[in-house]
This record gives structure tokens, C-alpha cells and sequence, in this order.
């Protein structure tokens, strides 16, 4: 068995990892918050005068805190500020509940009715450009219009688009192993900000019924790694997506992504000219991932990749890199594992299994426009290229192997580990030159493993 790995160490944005694990100054300070602690209530905690380094702890208690704070303050590479909450029985976090909730005295921001945490954008504390921040090991809900709080004006509504976590402005922030739940998004990162990795952490049950516009997570920053999460289904009547990103920079690897309007809805960056002109804005790098479309989910597409803003100048018109995934149709209908915007935009697909467990026939590759490009993969047999309107290109670079079953462990408890006699066993392509590599495999859940380095690749996120 490889051995489990926690590091979550890619290529990209190592640096940004490595730096917000580094020991803390001997001098930093230590704020305990709960139940016979220093702090009683997190609010007490000075948050204003946090320096490099220091460490609040929210120690778990058996009822939530309903409080919300903002973190604006300045780590440093190698003494990060960190937010951590500590576990109590059976793992269980600290619960910041939003209804009903109290902003901490001691501090001063605007956008109180946008999100539970905050992080960046006050005025006191009055930091310009917050850094190297960790916020970890909580669970944040229930940010979303039906619940209030009482802030500076007094009792206030959330706004529609309010989130669990709303990050205004930051260079580099890690948000790791947090659940986020129960809020209009779970998660909501403003164009202004760079350098952020959402590792393990549980993002599900978010969104407002009916409307199109709130998602799991809604991302827009320069330069974002999401990696080891669960992606959960939205809120029953909820039409968002599960990861909808705006980000120059994108990484998606190795996460657990089921249901949503579409799983990744990858658009044009909107809010930040600077995001459209970096380079890395026309490279997304999506691999490693399970991505599971359910009977009865909104849109019959897993990906959308270009834009939507209408301002097709402005639009990612790049390429999709999409290799060693794992997509699962349970479906009864026909899906799209790829709809492109423009002609400009190319999907670069190899490596993957993708699977219709109700027969090929509903299991076609692409739709509207754009150039798909075919290296090998594994095919449910049936399948078609488009059941669409297409007029774009599809290039078979390898052709692809098929079949009726790729060899999942068990597909009833989606457990899409290969059988031994599993087709996919050491049957993926060498990745091309400049790829990010394929170090890990998702495990259930909110953890990654490492893969033996002397074993030839498995189809899929394997």
C-alpha cells in the first residue's frame, strides 16, 4: 500500500506551501479561545495586533460559536499568522456558526453581510495587502440571506451572494481542511487576491434555491491551487456549480468532485485586466480528480472552459489540460464531458477514464465549439462524439481504448480503486513534456496518497 501523504506538494505554488509551513518565530504569541481557556469567546482574541507567527487556537465546545471576525494581518514567509481550530472528540471542529452571530469587537471592516470570516479589507486592522495567512481545521456555516447577524449597524441580513469564507484581498493564504457549509457559497475569493491553495477541506450544501449565480466555491485570484477536497452536491434546489473559477493560474488536482450545475465551470477573469494578461491565465492544469455526474444534476455538462461573460476578447482561449481523471456518469440521459466557448479555446484530454454506467450511447465528448484533443484514454464503447451541435474539431492524437466496464473496485460504494483485472491497470499514456506530474491519487476523504514511483500510470485517478 503507498504510503499516505499529507504534504500535498505539487509543482506549482511549492513555494507558497512551503513557506506557510515553516516554524513559527520562538517569540510569536499563542491566543487559546474555549471553555477555560484564556479566551473565553473568539471575539475577545486582539485581533488587530496579530504579528508573524503568532497562533490563535479555537478549541472545540459542544455548542457552535456564533461569531464572525475578519483577518487582516501580515504573516511572513517563514512565520505565517495561523488560525487553527483544535479537534475535540472523534475529530469533531469547532463549529463558527454565522446565524445569529456577533462581529468581534475588536475589529472594524466593511462587507460584514458578505461572509461568517473574512479575510482582508478593513479598516481596523488598517493593513493594505494581508499575507501569509493559514486558516484551518473548521467548520464555517450558514452565511446565506434567511439568517442575520448583529454587527456594527445592528441586527443585519447576509447578502445573497454571502459566503462561509469571503477573501476581499490576500497574498498568500492556505485554507486547509475547513468545511464549509450551509452558506450562500462556501467559498468566495475577490480578483484582487494571489497565491491560494484550498487543500482538504469539505465544500458542499451551499447555494440558494433557484438561482444560478452562488456555488460551492467562486474563484477569481492570480494563481490558485485547489487540492485533496470534497466537492459535495449543492443544496437541494440549488443550480450553481460545484467549482466555478475566474483565476489566472488554476490548478485542480486531486480532489473528489460530485454533482453541481456543471463540476467545473473554468470562465473568462472579469474583475482584474492583469489576470487576462498574465500568461499562466491561458493554461489550466485539471488532473488526478473524481468527477461524479448524477441523475437528475442540472446541466448534462462536466466542464465549461472559456467564458460567459459575453466579452469573448477577454476569454481564457487557451488550453485545458485535462488528463488522468476519473468521470462517472450515472445519468440517464445523455452528457458532455466538454463544452468549449470559442473556437479559441482547446482541451488537451488523455489519461482519463470516462465512464457512462447507462451505456455509451450517453457518453459523448463535446459540444458547441472549440478543438478537442484526443490522446489515449479509456471509453465507455458506444460512446459519440458529440449528441450536440458542434462545429469545432475533435483531433484523435492515440486512439482510445473501450469497453463495458473500466474495473472499479466497487461502482455501488464508489470506490473507483482498479480491480486487479481492471483494462485501465498501467495502460496511461507518458504525460507530454511540461504537464504537471501525477504524484498522487485522491482517497476517501480529504486525503491524498503518494504513488510508487516505479509503477507505470493507471488510466484515470489512479
Amino acid at each position: 500500500m503507498p504510503q499516505l501523504d499529507t504534504s500535498f506538494s505539487i509543482l506549482r505554488l511549492i513555494a507558497l506551501s512551503a513557506s506557510l509551513l515553516a516554524p513559527t518565530l520562538a517569540s510569536a504569541a499563542v491566543y487559546e479561545v474555549g471553555p477555560g481557556k484564556t479566551y473565553e469567546d473568539i471575539g475577545s482574541v486582539p485581533w488587530q495586533a496579530l504579528a508573524p507567527g503568532d497562533v490563535v487556537r479555537i478549541n472545540w465546545r459542544k455548542q457552535p460559536y456564533h461569531e464572525k471576525w475578519v483577518l487582516a494581518c501580515r504573516g511572513t514567509a517563514k512565520s505565517p499568522i495561523t488560525v487553527s481550530g483544535v479537534p475535540g472528540p472523534g475529530g469533531k471542529l469547532p463549529v463558527i456558526d454565522g446565524e445569529n452571530a456577533m462581529t468581534s469587537p475588536m475589529v472594524q471592516y466593511w462587507g460584514e453581510e458578505r461572509g461568517v470570516i473574512k479575510i482582508g479589507g478593513a479598516n481596523v486592522p488598517a493593513v493594505t495587502m494581508p499575507a501569509h495567512i493559514v486558516l484551518e481545521n473548521l467548520d464555517i456555516r450558514n452565511g446565506r440571506s434567511s439568517f442575520s447577524f448583529t454587527g456594527r449597524r445592528g441586527p443585519t441580513p447576509y447578502k445573497k451572494d454571502a459566503a462561509s469564507v469571503n477573501v476581499e484581498i490576500v497574498d498568500h493564504l492556505v485554507l486547509r481542511n475547513l468545511t464549509l457549509h450551509g452558506s450562500s457559497n462556501g467559498l468566495m475569493i475577490s480578483p484582487q487576491s494571489r497565491n491560494v491553495r484550498v487543500e482538504r477541506c469539505h465544500i458542499y450544501d451551499n447555494g440558494n434555491p433557484g438561482s444560478i449565480t452562488e456555488h460551492n466555491a467562486y474563484t477569481e485570484c492570480n494563481g490558485i491551487v485547489f487540492e485533496g477536497n470534497h466537492f459535495g452536491p449543492l443544496r437541494t434546489g440549488c443550480l450553481g456549480n460545484n467549482l466555478k473559477d475566474r483565476s489566472a493560474g488554476l490548478v485542480v488536482s486531486y480532489n473528489w468532485i460530485e454533482g453541481g450545475n456543471r463540476q467545473l465551470d473554468l470562465v473568462d477573469a472579469t474583475g482584474n485586466p492583469e489576470l487576462n494578461a498574465s500568461s499562466s491565465y491561458r493554461d489550466t492544469y485539471v488532473f488526478g480528480n473524481v468527477f461524479l455526474e448524477r441523475d437528475g444534476d442540472g446541466n448534462n455538462q462536466i466542464v465549461h472552459y472559456g467564458g460567459d461573460s459575453g466579452k469573448t476578447n477577454g476569454y481564457r482561449k487557451g488550453v485545458l489540460h485535462f488528463y488522468n481523471n476519473t468521470v462517472v456518469s450515472t445519468r440517464d440521459k445523455p452528457i458532455a464531458v466538454f463544452r468549449l466557448s470559442t473556437a479559441n479555446e482547446t482541451v488537451d484530454c488523455q489519461g482519463n477514464i470516462l465512464h457512462a454506467t447507462t451505456k455509451g450511447k450517453n457518453l459523448s465528448l463535446v459540444c458547441k465549439v472549440g478543438v478537442l484533443k484526443m490522446g489515449r484514454n479509456w471509453l465507455t464503447e458506444g460512446w459519440i462524439p458529440t449528441e450536440d451541435e458542434f462545429t469545432g474539431t475533435i483531433e484523435t492524437l492515440v486512439p482510445s481504448d473501450v469497453g463495458a466496464d473500466p474495473g472499479f473496485v466497487s461502482l455501488a460504494d464508489q470506490d473507483f480503486t482498479l480491480a486487479p483485472n481492471s483494462p485501465c491497470l498501467g495502460a496511461a499514456p507518458e504525460l507530454a513534456r511540461g504537464l504537471l506530474p501525477v504524484l498522487y491519487r485522491y482517497v476517501r476523504h480529504q486525503q491524498i496518497e503518494k504513488l510508487p514511483a516505479d509503477q507505470k500510470r493507471n488510466m484515470g485517478a489512479e
